[in-house]
């Protein structure tokens, strides 16, 4: 390849290079966060976490913009809405970023399984464009499916009977109903999703905690999980979106007030008209320049947790990009005894 063809792939595709980039930093997320696993503090966990990611975020050359940060529920430390990160340095790219420094901070807390450190980026082409977007509710109602349910005759619907989207979605996969597996979160307010579910004969995986990875879990390859449905974080979806958009797969989200007092804020903000709105994956999730990057923390569907023997340390994440569809699984081995990480509190490179 000539030296001027491979410049000009270097500057249109940044996403190349961003993506090891933000490995660096969920691996650094995951791996400030392990001393707190089980611990019963999930505050300190997350504190952790973005302290890590802010610090490993901010040595990249970049201009970038947080456009969708910390859940609204979790009032937790975050890595806030329009808060600026990367070097800013003259001629950097411009980048739209999506993060939760740990998607499952009470399973971290708990020591339970489902834990993931997880960001999102792409291009764009000043500070004030948004390749993602931000939704105002703090939770939406969700189907997520996979690749080839997205294509062909037939769609699904957040409105459909239960019962007819999985018939749908049977029919696709060429599989009888009484042998799809849903996922949904494990909630008092899924009593009725979940009955219906199984009055259909259709197996469910009950999750804790965690719902970006069930929501990617469908459309990942080789994926033991046929779809996802229920009701979770709002920022969860927007980030989901852009790892199911990269794989090919497809979201239905649609927000989901908790009661009368967040509905009728939505309201006085302007939000009436988009209460009824469904979203889909490139409504929430735009371009072709998605990157997304998820590291273990504990142990899930998706990725192995860290594992610390002796000095060694072990992480696994993957990179998907949607301009190629292309998933790589990245397994990392960290000496401790040379380790340091760059945190954001103290602007500099501490020991593990």
């Amino acid at each position: 390849m000539a030296e001027h063809e491979r410049v000009f792939i270097e500057n249109d595709e940044p996403e190349r290079a961003l993506g090891l980039d933000l490995v660096r930093a969920c691996e650094a997320a995951a791996l400030n966060t392990f001393r707190w696993i089980g611990k019963g503090d999930k505050i300190s966990a997350d504190a952790a976490a973005t302290d890590a990611i802010r610090g490993t975020l901010n040595h990249v050359e970049m201009c970038g913009t947080c456009v969708i940060g910390e859940g609204i529920k979790d009032q937790a430390p975050g890595i806030f809405v329009g808060e600026k990160l990367g070097t800013w340095s003259a001629g950097t790219p411009h980048i739209s970023i999506a993060l939760d420094p740990i998607d499952g901070t009470t399973l971290t807390s708990k020591g339970l399984p489902g834990a993931l450190s997880v960001l999102a980026a792409a291009r764009t082409r000043g500070p004030d464009d948004q390749a993602m977007t931000p939704v105002p509710s703090v939770y939406m109602e969700k189907i997520a499916v996979g690749p080839a349910i997205k294509e062909g005759p037939g769609t699904i619907r957040l409105d459909a009977p239960v019962d007819q989207n999985l018939e749908i979605i049977a029919l696709k996969l060429g599989k009888r109903v009484r042998d799809l597996v849903v996922c949904t979160l494990d909630r008092p307010r899924h009593e009725q999703l979940i009955n219906k579910i199984r009055k259909t004969g259709a197996s469910i995986r009950l999750i804790g905690d965690g719902d970006v990875a069930g929501a990617i879990g469908p459309s990942m390859p080789d994926s033991s999980i046929d779809v996802y449905m229920g009701t979770g974080g709002a920022p969860e979806a927007v980030l989901a979106a852009a790892a199911i958009k990269c794989l090919g797969g497809e979201i239905l989200a649609r927000m989901w007030p908790r009661d009368d007092a967040e509905r009728k804020q939505l309201i006085a903000d302007g939000h009436e008209e988009d209460l009824h709105r469904v979203y889909l994956a490139d409504d929430m999730a735009q371009g072709d320049g998605l990157v997304f990057v998820a590291t273990g923390i504990t142990d899930n569907a998706m990725l192995q947790g860290v594992r610390v023997r002796g000095h060694t340390a072990t992480t696994h994440s993957v990179v998907m990009r949607m301009r190629s569809r292309t998933v790589r699984y990245i397994r990392a081995f960290h000496d401790l005894t040379r380790k340091t990480i760059r945190v954001g509190a103290e602007a500099q490179d501490i020991r593990l």
